[in-house]
């Protein structure tokens, strides 16, 4: 008989909490964009108490101040109801940047951070996700970290973004190339992506190889892993070849189901009729969507470059210096 150990990440000061009282927000008006009236109470970022007066419940907050009361002033209002949470937290590289100290000691930062997420979980909705961009001089303590709060059954994917193009030759030994996405989920068996819409090369694998009156389809292998007697049986191509699964396989279905399948033209044994038994999955009868994959090139997410130009159109277009030294791209989001 053996017994699970819970195994966790440990490091000097991990026990320390700060102490948190509830916090509220107010709003700075001379700072206040509102789309509609206001007309029903509520509490905004700033830091004037006479400031406050009433705004609609689903207006826009932009707060100004330490991230981790604002999450905690937004804890009393929001805690169960946030859908989606995004941060980009410092990459801890030791990097000297002006608005934010990206050189703590790595104990610290692993502090600060747990302390964030533990917040952030409360925020999120039962079918809620977090999405933390992260390179690889924390990524995988932030990862550990992430399953001790959320739970490792909660854990999504790590996406892989190509954030340049830029070969760096000065480097000590691999050009760095890509970030880390870590998504993590408040509950993994209600979370659920939206698929993307099918792009030119995706719809370009499907074609009509035999004239089909259906339209373009995509052959699909009619094998699956493993071996189940009822699905493993001979089956003789039009062309008089006699098929079997591979080793380690069976059919897709009963030999019952692949006889309706033939009488409506939807298998394929390529055009001599002996070739392997293909599906059929026609074009006009798919959702024509794709379900996301881990690798986010520049093309689909955006790269630095195209992150920085951003930041300056916005800059010259408000006339505000908006200038930050690490921008994420619009497309990442």
């Amino acid at each position: 008989m053996t017994t699970k150990t819970k195994l966790e990440l440990t490091w000097p000061g991990k026990h320390k909490r700060p102490r948190l009282e509830p916090r509220i927000l107010l709003e700075d008006k001379a700072l206040s964009h509102h789309a509609a009236p206001r007309t029903a109470p509520d509490l905004f970022a700033g830091t004037d108490s006479s400031a406050l007066s009433p705004a609609p419940s689903d207006d826009n907050l932009l707060i100004q101040g330490d991230n981790l009361l604002a999450l905690k002033a937004l804890e009393g209002k929001y805690a169960g109801k946030v859908k989606c949470v995004f941060i980009d937290p410092p990459y801890n590289t030791g990097s000297a940047f002006t608005h934010y100290d990206d050189g703590v000691e790595h104990s610290l930062w692993l502090t600060l951070i747990r302390d964030r997420l533990e917040i952030i979980r409360t925020l999120l909705a039962e079918d809620g996700s977090l999405w933390i961009t992260i390179d690889d001089n924390e990524a995988h303590y932030l990862k550990v970290v992430c399953d001790e709060v959320f739970g490792r059954g909660n854990f999504v994917s790590n996406v892989v973004w190509q954030k340049t193009l830029t070969r760096r030759n000065d480097a000590r030994a691999l050009s760095t190339a890509h970030d880390h996405v870590l998504v993590y989920a408040k509950t993994f068996e209600k979370f659920s992506v939206n698929k993307l819409d099918s792009s030119d090369k995706q719809r370009a694998t499907y074609q009509n190889r035999d004239n089909d009156p259906r339209g373009d389809w995509l052959p699909v292998p009619f094998h699956a892993p493993n071996i189940r007697p009822n699905l493993t049986y001979e089956i003789i191509t039009p062309g008089g070849r006699s098929l079997w699964p591979p080793k380690g396989r069976h059919w897709s279905t009963t030999k019952e189901k692949l006889e309706d399948l033939i009488a409506d033209n939807r298998i394929y044994f390529g055009l001599d009729g002996k070739g392997m038994a293909q599906r059929k999955k026609f074009w006009s009868e798919s959702d024509n969507k794709m379900v996301p994959w881990t690798w986010w090139g520049y093309e689909e997410a955006g790269d630095n470059r195209e992150a920085n130009r951003e930041a300056k159109e916005i800059a010259e277009f408000t006339e505000i210096d908006v200038t930050f030294d690490t921008p994420k791209p619009e497309k990442l989001s």
